[in-house]
């Protein structure tokens, strides 16, 4: 799989009656098997005020490469399709509890998520050979 891109933004009300204002949509782009598909991860934007509680990054931008700040919202879509692989094949995935989503940053490699970004920065396209990669062992 060769990822392409990592972004992530804050929803805006669509009509006054609506809560879009309350979630944050995290996208990975990638292309599989000659197939450009678009991974969209839907979450309570609350999440993005408590992530120290569950990794190391303390503020947000959780750092920078190449003179982009990357935000927490950018690497969500992708650490949850590294720990879970099978979303390749969905398009959208809603997560609204915490302890759910705290679970996909457990065991990252945040080092490696860093540096998958400093080479899409730097080629445009990072080829992942295997999420287990970015998976700390014991």
């Amino acid at each position: 799989m060769q990822i392409i891109d990592c972004s992530g933004f804050e929803l805006e009300k669509a009509q006054p009656n609506t809560s879009e204002d309350f979630f944050n949509q995290s996208e990975v782009t990638f292309v599989e098997d000659g197939e450009e598909k678009t991974f969209h991860l839907l979450y309570i934007r609350y999440f993005d005020e408590v992530f120290p509680e569950f990794t190391p990054f303390t503020e947000d931008p959780v750092f920078q490469v190449s003179g982009r700040d990357v935000l927490f919202k950018d690497i969500v879509a992708l650490v949850c399709l590294l720990k879970n692989p099978g979303f390749r094949n969905r398009k959208r995935v809603y997560v609204n509890t915490q302890k759910e989503f705290s679970q996909y940053f457990k065991d990252i490699d945040y080092n490696k998520v860093k540096e998958l970004f400093q080479v899409l920065a730097d080629k445009g396209s990072y080829q992942l050979e295997s999420p287990l990669l970015f998976i700390e062992q014991p």
